[in-house]
C-alpha cells in the first residue's frame, strides 16, 4: 500500500512539474543592482578578507523598460504620480544591514521603491507593501521612509532604464537612477 501511495505521489508531482508553461520572454527585463557592485562574483576572489568586503549591503531588483524613441518623463510617466522605478513588477530594494534613508532609520529588510518624479525633483519612497504588480498595488500609508532628490541632466542617452548602487563617500552609498536623459542619486548611509 505504502509503495502505490509512492508510486502515485511522484506520477502527480511529475505530471504538474512537466504540465506547467514557461511565461513568454519579457520585453522589460529584469535586473539586479548590488552594493558592493562585485558581490555577486566575491567567490571568485583569492582571499577571505577580500571575499567578506564583498558581501552584499544592498541589492535591488528591477525590470527595464527601454525607451524606444518615446517622451519619457513628463508624458510616458506622468509628472506629480507614483511611478513603480521600472516596468512590470514593484522595484524592490533589499537591505542587508540597517541604513539611514533621508532622515529615517530604516532596519534591514526588504520594501518597495516608489519615486514621484517631477521636471526638476523627484520623491523617492520606500513603501512596506512587497510583490506587488506595478504601482497598482502602492499605498502611501505604508511608506516607512522618503527623500526628495534633485534632477540632473546626462550628456547620453540612457535607452533602458538602469539603476546603480556605489559608495560616494565613506558609508554613503548612492542608489542612482537613470533613463532617457535624466538621472537622480539618493543617498543611503549604512549603519
Amino acid at each position: 500500500m505504502k509503495k502505490n501511495l509512492v508510486i502515485i505521489a511522484l506520477a502527480m508531482i511529475s505530471f504538474t512539474t512537466y504540465g506547467q508553461k514557461f511565461a513568454k520572454i519579457d520585453k522589460s527585463i529584469m535586473d539586479a543592482a548590488f552594493y558592493p557592485a562585485k558581490a555577486p562574483i566575491r567567490v571568485f576572489e583569492k582571499n577571505d578578507e577580500k571575499r567578506m568586503a564583498l558581501e552584499p549591503k544592498i541589492r535591488v531588483l528591477y525590470s527595464r523598460p527601454l525607451k524606444k524613441g518615446r517622451t519619457v518623463f513628463g508624458k510616458l510617466l506622468k509628472y506629480n504620480k507614483p511611478w513603480r522605478i521600472g516596468a512590470n513588477e514593484s522595484t524592490e530594494i533589499l537591505f542587508l544591514t540597517d541604513v539611514k534613508f533621508g532622515d529615517t532609520d530604516v532596519k534591514a529588510g526588504r520594501y518597495s521603491l516608489i519615486a514621484i518624479p517631477t521636471a526638476t525633483n523627484w520623491t523617492i519612497k520606500l513603501n512596506t507593501q512587497n510583490d506587488g504588480w506595478g504601482d497598482y498595488s502602492y499605498d502611501s500609508s505604508l511608506d516607512i521612509a522618503s527623500v526628495t532628490v534633485p534632477v540632473q541632466t546626462s550628456n547620453k542617452e540612457i535607452e533602458a532604464l538602469s539603476i546603480a548602487l556605489y559608495e560616494k563617500t565613506t558609508n554613503v552609498v548612492h542608489l542612482k537612477i537613470g533613463w532617457d536623459t535624466t538621472y537622480t542619486e539618493t543617498p543611503i548611509t549604512l549603519k
